[in-house]
């Protein structure tokens, strides 16, 4: 099932920042982010993979993750509500372990993609 986020909010990248001591005044200072031509401060990209690694996590049990990738498309901003998910791709047996590879997307509600990837979890 999707998971679907909120608005991100500059209160949501200040307590990220706090928790991940990830300062970069990008996320954070609205000054310096127009000084680099942006309209405001934009989502620290750890934050959204931890975004979509909620959605494996919400499903699966972490130990059975194995491997978790992801690239980075877009610029999250202010103001954008995130849509995470993913979509089985593989499935395969490999000395009597079952696995599966799900390709994942996280997109704003404009369907504008902020970064994809792909996950491998054993099948019990």
């Amino acid at each position: 099932p999707k998971l679907i986020i909120e608005p991100i909010t500059r209160e949501i990248l200040m307590l990220y920042s706090n928790a991940s001591g990830d300062y970069n005044p990008i996320h954070i200072d609205i000054n310096h982010a127009k000084e680099v031509g942006l309209p405001n401060v934009i989502a620290h990209g750890m934050l959204i993979m931890s975004y979509l690694a909620r959605l494996i996590t919400n499903h699966i049990e972490q130990s059975s993750i194995k491997e978790y990738g992801v690239r980075f498309s877009s610029i999250t901003n202010i103001g954008d509500t995130l849509i995470c998910f993913g979509e089985i791709e593989e499935l395969t047996k490999q000395n009597g372990i079952n696995s599966c590879k799900i390709s994942l997307q996280v997109v704003n509600k404009d369907k504008d993609m902020k970064l994809s990837g792909y996950s491998i979890v054993t099948i019990v």
